[in-house]
């Protein structure tokens, strides 16, 4: 290592890598799929412990309320776990805000649920990567700067929410709030498996459009009908012209349907769009406008429509780069080359740079696989990062800002 200062190699040296394997050894055994209610609060209840050997104000947040639309055209309240919030002195003239998520996308039914030490180095499990091994490196990195005679300058919030999976549909609001007036942003998401951090994100939006037609006999008298699967597939087709190089259109999925002897009178048609800009968010939202209006005159249905762009593109803009370039600098002099790169992929980094706050988003471990029976992360990588975090907290309590 080279060009640490003693605080900065002080808070280093209090890293311990032992220590955070355990913790994601523990954290990653315990399901805590979004929907696993029961294994969220587990979750929730052994960060709060953890994060309680920080100065902090700690406190459960109950999920906003989100309701969704179901397959036979219901809109049901969908319940989530709560959210853990933390605050460190919020009067200090630097103010920093760490994010992560407690949920993985593993329910309690899935398949994919034992811890594997492989002998390349790396751990493969459930949430190792994505992210209990980045919840580890960022309360590892915050404790060991603590330590340090710079933390009387420093505020910060922590936000680890129990919906990141799912959309962070039941703690955007605390996130948004959480961002306020913040100098600066890192979210624990994974980095790639050499080191690489995630740039620019493109945004995302999911929809679920209700199709209702009419049901009729499908031989004595169709045309009394209005078959809603036929409109659906007109809608899919239609949607799908938005697509653009800024912009992809996914329809995933349509459901409805019965016998093959009644014209169905319900579809339900879910799509997400990524797009790349906030341009694109503008033009998809009007071209869904359009394909709906003219799927319900041609077809003599009616549709509504569900859902949101819910993640904001995030571009990097200039407080980014320099964020980015400090981060690179503290990697530097701890002998790590810090590089990154444009990302199909969104996170909760997208919803912190809307609020205008510089943020990196891949602070967490190295590793891969992510959402796959190989997740894996690279045990090494552990103390690697949190010195990294340590490094670059302390730097920007001593700037000010990036």
């Amino acid at each position: 290592m080279t060009g640490l200062s003693p605080a900065e190699q002080a808070a280093v040296d209090r890293i311990d890598q032992a220590a955070m394997l355990a913790r994601v050894e523990h954290w990653s055994a315990i399901n805590s799929g979004t929907r696993n209610l029961a294994g969220v609060a587990t979750m929730a209840g052994l960060l709060a412990d953890a994060a309680a050997a920080l100065p902090a104000t700690i406190r459960l947040v109950a999920p906003a309320p989100v309701d969704a639309l179901d397959a036979d055209g219901r809109v049901d309240a969908l319940a989530h776990g709560q959210h853990l919030h933390a605050v460190v002195r919020p009067q200090a003239p630097v103010q920093l805000l760490f994010t992560g998520h407690m949920d993985t996308v593993y329910g309690r039914d899935h398949p994919f649920q034992a811890l594997r030490h492989r002998d390349d180095g790396t751990l493969n499990g459930p949430g190792v990567a994505d992210m209990k091994g980045g919840l580890a490196v960022m309360l590892a990195a915050l404790d060991a700067v603590e330590t340090s005679p710079a933390a009387a300058d420093l505020g910060y919030e922590i936000v680890i929410n129990s919906d990141e999976e799912t959309g962070s549909l039941s703690s955007a609001s605390l996130l948004a709030e959480a961002a306020r007036g913040k100098h600066a942003a890192l979210t624990y998401e994974p980095a790639l498996a050499d080191g690489t951090l995630a740039g620019a994100r493109g945004g995302t939006g999911n929809f679920s459009i209700l199709v209702r037609g009419r049901s009729a006999h499908a031989g004595r008298n169709p045309d009394d009908g209005r078959n809603a699967i036929v409109a659906a597939a007109d809608l899919v087709l239609r949607l799908a012209e938005a697509r653009s190089p800024h912009l992809s259109v996914n329809p995933a999925r349509i459901d409805g349907g019965g016998p093959n002897n009644v014209v169905p009178d319900l579809a339900v048609v879910r799509v997400n769009f990524r797009p790349a800009n906030m341009d694109e968010i503008v033009r998809a939202e009007a071209h869904i406008d359009e394909a709906i209006a003219a799927v319900a005159a041609r077809h003599d249905v009616h549709l509504e429509l569900h859902g949101s762009f819910n993640r904001p593109p995030k571009p990097i803009d200039a407080g980014a780069a320099r964020l980015f370039a400090l981060i690179r600098e503290a990697g530097g002099d701890l002998g790590l080359h810090i590089g990154w790169r444009a990302t199909g992929g969104v996170c909760d980094g997208n919803n912190i740079a809307a609020a205008g706050v510089p943020v990196v988003d891949t602070m967490g471990v190295r590793g891969g696989a992510i959402h796959s029976a190989d997740e894996y992360m690279i045990v090494d990588s552990l103390a690697e990062r949190a010195a990294l975090s340590a490094v670059t907290i302390l730097r920007l309590a001593a700037r000010g800002r990036p």
